[in-house]
């Protein structure tokens, strides 16, 4: 395990601001997304994730033309700033990480953004490319409230895609079953321990398998109402592309498709 790195030099705007931070590693090809390898390329699987990544920092952005929100990528692993600068809506700021691991890299990042001034903290997963930005700025809007009390958006696999602090209660990131279904359910009753009012969110979903991913296609791709979804626009035309040549993705997403090895700018 890395050993700890010093606190990132921050500075809030404001103590009236949320700091909603995007968690997420470097999107390197034979690292991102492997559990969508196959039916893409290890290359595709990590084109898709740095469009991800970017959709997530431009929704935060959208989100903060209507609430006092700064955004800001707490990435991993540490020196790898370059590989995220592309990758960044305008006004984002970048959060390296101190320790391994998802719990407590998690609480690092909660720590520091608090630490900074900010009167809340955001995390925010980057497999949710169209999660509404209206959730965001609901999970902002709570925490600005009188009290303590975390905010818990719970995903469809029975974990989170957001998690708000006021104060960084390293209990609610201890004793958790990381990447298991229990990890909603589990971090819940570590706020009831520590004793904090909870708001729950609307339920959301991760692209983290091809069920998923078709899913994505289908929201992204089909005609009608999105009920209020990001457009994730950068995820849109990469998917687009991607597909271009061999059909309906809803319909390619195979065991043997698309078409293997094709790489994609």
């Amino acid at each position: 395990m890395a050993g700890p790195r010093g606190r990132a030099e921050l500075k809030a705007a404001g103590a009236e601001y949320c700091a909603i931070a995007v968690m997420a590693k470097a999107p390197r090809i034979g690292d991102a997304k492997t559990r969508l390898v196959p039916p893409l390329s290890a290359e595709q699987a990590a084109g898709l994730s740095a469009c991800f990544i970017r959709d997530a920092t431009e929704n935060i952005a959208a989100a903060a033309q209507r609430a006092a929100i700064e955004g800001y990528v707490a990435y991993s692993p540490p020196g790898a700033e370059a590989e995220f600068r592309p990758l960044l809506a305008e006004g984002t700021r970048l959060l390296p990480s101190r320790h391994a691991g998802l719990g407590a890299s998690l609480y690092d990042a909660a720590e520091d953004l608090l630490s900074a001034g900010y009167g809340s903290a955001c995390l925010v997963n980057s497999d949710s490319p169209t999660l509404p930005t209206s959730l965001l700025i609901d999970a902002a809007r709570a925490l600005s409230l009188p009290g303590d009390r975390i905010v818990l958006g719970p995903a469809e696999d029975g974990g989170y895609y957001l998690i708000g602090l006021k104060q960084a209660h390293a209990r609610v990131f201890e004793d958790i079953a990381w990447s298991t279904p229990l990890v909603f359910a589990q971090t819940v009753e570590r706020a009831r321990e520590v004793g904090l009012e909870r708001r729950v969110l609307p339920m959301w979903y991760d692209i983290d398998d091809v069920e998923s991913l078709r899913r994505l296609c289908a929201e992204l791709f089909d005609n009608g109402e999105r009920g209020g979804t990001y457009s994730a626009p950068h995820t849109s035309a990469f998917l687009r592309d991607l597909f271009r040549h061999d059909g309906d993705p809803r319909l390619m997403l195979g065991p043997t498709g698309p078409s293997a090895g094709r790489a994609i700018p």
